[in-house]
């Protein structure tokens, strides 16, 4: 038995489309027995656990793949304050995720960011939230396949003691030619659903881990027993962040250090599929930042230690280094060992190609299902219990823009990264505002919704404003980034503030043809909450 809503309107009924169903309608009903309005979206619960989900956190936040992309850019902007600022870039990360167990413990939905955005500030606000969303995934997909492309034929010259294999990955139409195959195929393992990702993700995220901390290991080992030349002593005032030269160069390493533990939102982005309480997706994006920052701190300082800041030799500073610093340092520190860290890169590239996935996929579907985006992307995979046509559609989007990318910039992994930050900056900002907008009636009721609902997610949301500005205030220029440019303007600034303009672009063209999501038919602030177990 139904009975009709008038809070608000999201999609119910379905529509075939050979494997998917199309959840899409004009009308709001209570699910039988409930009390609340929001329905599912289609997707399969009680897929993934907290382990699973901290594994799949993990995962796509990528430490190997994250590490040698951006250790080199940051090395350039601070030097040998980089274990300083990737603790600066912490500070936000966990403020903000505290932020999003708040919102999801009262409204878990897999549109995440744009679900919340939207009931705090308005469908107009709540949509650009989520085109930022789906940019930076769409961002570091390319990215990520760009590095699993060049990890793969580095594997393939030492499996074969055959460096023109490696060579290879230099050639642009073999480069994209490869790239495509690996999107088609972390697609095609996404489609299958949440329960085919987790036994993919176990075993390589595992890999990952365990040969991270044999190489820090065999880092430590090699600086102290003089056997690198290029050896620094640890020292404590690498952790001083005084010591970067200019707020600019601090702004920017913080902006390139959030890069890299970007990613466990993807635990909140699958809350409709976990097992357990409502809390499970919250407590496992927590625990993926926790984890992620004691893995960096120590692979940090050990490769610091063993290949020092200079520009000479396995020097991280080196710009034959920087652009894929573990590629560069594994043979001197790792010796005849070192195949497993091109395996490990490799790994940690291509499951998080596969896990990042998740995240566009899932947004696509929720702004879908409230109206806000082409019906199509609402569809979901009868059979696996997946947004299908939106897992699709994010593969083709990000391996398109990787070939454009590799065709135009002549360092698209640094210049991708540094606009990722943008992206990431943008709305974990709104994000965290949001949660004080949205909990405003309650901010002083107690102690803890003080500190959760206001102080935390508000100082979370001002860091990561002023990072955003800065960088993007020093992204106009050329010599920013890869020094690629765009009439004259720096090629970040061109992405990264060039795709939010875009976004405006595209929400104008979304409100003549969907008008119903911008006039608050279909999400609201008191749209009621899913129906979870408490």
């Amino acid at each position: 038995m139904t009975q009709q809503s008038t809070r608000g309107s999201a999609p119910t009924s379905s529509q075939p489309f050979t494997d998917v169903h199309l959840v899409h309608s004009s009308t709001l009903h209570d699910a039988a027995g409930s009390k609340h309005g929001i329905t599912k979206k289609g997707l399969k619960g009680g897929q993934l656990g907290l382990l699973a989900v901290v594994v799949l956190g993990i995962s796509s936040v990528a430490p190997a793949y994250s590490l040698t992309s951006s250790l080199g850019a940051t090395v350039a902007e601070v030097g040998k304050q980089l274990p300083a600022v990737f603790i600066l870039a912490f500070i936000p990360m966990i403020l903000v995720a505290l932020a999003y167990r708040e919102l999801n413990a009262d409204s878990p939905d897999s549109g995440t960011s744009f679900t919340w955005t939207t009931k705090a500030f308005g469908p107009f606000v709540g949509w650009m939230s989520g085109w930022g969303m789906l940019a930076a995934n769409i961002i570091v997909l390319s990215s990520l396949a760009g590095v699993a492309v060049s990890f793969f034929y580095v594997f393939l010259g030492e499996v074969f003691a055959n460096p023109d294999l490696a060579a290879l990955a230099d050639n642009t139409f073999i480069n994209i030619a490869t790239c495509l195959v690996f999107v088609a195929l972390a697609v095609w393992v996404s489609y299958r659903g949440l329960h085919a990702t987790k036994l993919v993700q176990y075993s390589m995220v595992g890999f990952q881990i365990v040969v991270l901390l044999i190489f820090s290991v065999s880092a430590i080992v090699n600086a102290t027993n003089g056997a690198s030349t290029t050896a620094l002593a640890f020292d404590w005032t690498w952790f001083d962040p005084t010591r970067v030269d200019s707020f600019s160069q601090l702004a920017a390493g913080i902006s390139l250090a959030i890069f890299v533990y970007w990613g466990w939102d993807v635990c909140l982005t699958v809350n409709e599929e976990t097992k357990g309480t409502k809390g499970t997706a919250g407590k496992a994006g927590t625990l993926t930042a926790l984890v992620v920052l004691g893995l960096y701190l120590v692979l940090i300082v050990a490769t610091m230690m063993v290949s020092g800041v200079g520009a000479e030799g396995i020097g991280l500073s080196n710009p034959d280094n920087q652009g894929n610093i573990f590629a560069a340092i594994a043979g001197p520190v790792m010796g005849p060992v070192a195949i497993l860290m091109s395996m490990a890169v490799l790994a940690s590239s291509a499951s998080s190609l596969q896990s990042t996935m998740a995240s566009p996929a899932r947004t696509l579907l929720s702004m879908a299902h409230y109206h806000a985006l082409p019906p199509h992307f609402a569809r979901v995979s009868k059979r696996f219990g997946s947004p299908g046509f939106a897992t699709i559609a994010a593969g083709a989007i990000a391996a398109g823009f990787y070939a454009v990318m590799t065709i135009i910039s002549v360092n698209v992994l640094n210049d991708t990264i540094q606009s990722l930050g943008l992206m990431i900056c943008f709305y974990y900002a709104l994000t965290s505002f949001a949660c004080v907008w949205y909990f405003r009636q309650s901010l002083f009721s107690s102690v803890r919704n003080f500190f959760l609902r206001l102080l935390v997610p508000a100082a979370g949301g001002l860091i990561l404003t002023v990072v955003f500005v800065q960088t993007a205030v020093s992204a106009w220029s050329p010599d920013f980034g890869s020094g690629s440019e765009l009439f004259g303007i720096g090629l970040v600034f061109v992405i990264g503030v060039g795709l939010l303009v875009l976004g405006l672009a595209v929400m104008g063209l979304t409100f003549l043809a969907r008008p119903s999501f911008f006039r608050g038919e279909t999400l609201r602030q008191d749209t009621p909450a899913l129906v979870v177990p408490e």
